[in-house]
């Protein structure tokens, strides 16, 4: 098989296992908790590095932000050879009871996006492999993080979130946004549901483990909503269950 278009990497060059997260720069602080990482590649948005753990080839791939170019990211590791599928990024809590710092692990993610769509129809639920969910769960018990698991919503448009009255259509996002808090649903990102999704249509395995910045809704109702920007625990958490999933 040729070389992929986007992320220029071939057969060889990554694990089955690979880390998924959104910003380029983020991979080589994951690289960190390799065995012998290596730079593999970087194109665009996307930067790889290559090593292993216990023994086993893995490796991160940044797919930047949103669905777009992370199902772009999937599709191309899949073709050459990855099956088994990481994020780890950062979301913005939504249920009151997460807070900055805290880990979510999605065992579901709302289609608020678009790319979803063009893998599944829209009554298809965006939801994460079992296995790797749960391994995910014992990784983060394991390392004693504060963790919650739940749904998360997944959209196309930042701003739509942080600054749904300056759109024309802010009567749709504000009323979509109650109906989120209503269901219980834990947090907000970018990438997951597309990439459920992909998973789903390309026969792999993908989870995700997020780390909380802030909560708005916190912030609203005027509870303590301190900020965190170090994603060292949901890196770990991922990598943790990577070795779990090596050792089964």
């Amino acid at each position: 098989m040729s070389e992929q278009y986007h992320i220029k990497l071939n057969p060889g060059d990554v694990g089955r296992y690979v880390i998924l997260p959104g910003d380029p720069g983020r991979c080589e602080k994951i690289a960190q908790y390799f065995d012998d990482a290596k730079f593999i590649m970087q194109n665009r948005e996307y930067v790889t590095y290559t090593g292993t753990l216990l023994g086993e080839k893995v490796s991160v791939c940044s797919t930047g932000i949103g669905g777009a170019s992370a199902s772009i990211a999937m599709e191309e590791l899949c073709n050459v050879g990855a099956d088994t599928f990481l994020r780890v990024g950062t979301c913005g809590g939504i249920n009151t009871k997460v807070v900055a710092g805290d880990i979510v692990i999605a065992t579901g993610a709302v289609r608020m996006e678009g790319t979803s769509r063009e893998y599944a129809p829209i009554e298809y639920p965006a939801v994460p492999d079992f296995g790797v969910t749960q391994e995910l769960v014992e990784a983060a018990k394991s390392l004693g993080l504060t963790y919650h698991t739940g749904v998360a919503q997944c959209k196309d448009s930042f701003y739509g979130q942080h600054a749904p009255e300056k759109s024309p259509v802010f009567y749709e996002l504000l009323n979509k946004w109650e109906s989120w808090k209503r269901l219980g649903v834990m947090c907000s990102e970018m990438e997951s549901a597309a990439l459920f999704c992909v998973a789903a249509a390309r026969g792999v395995r993908c989870g995700s483990v997020f780390q909380v910045v802030w909560n708005q809704e916190r912030k609203n109702l005027g509870i303590n909503d301190p900020e965190c920007h170090d994603t060292t625990g949901a890196i770990k958490c991922a990598v943790e269950a990577i070795k779990r999933m090596i050792r089964g």
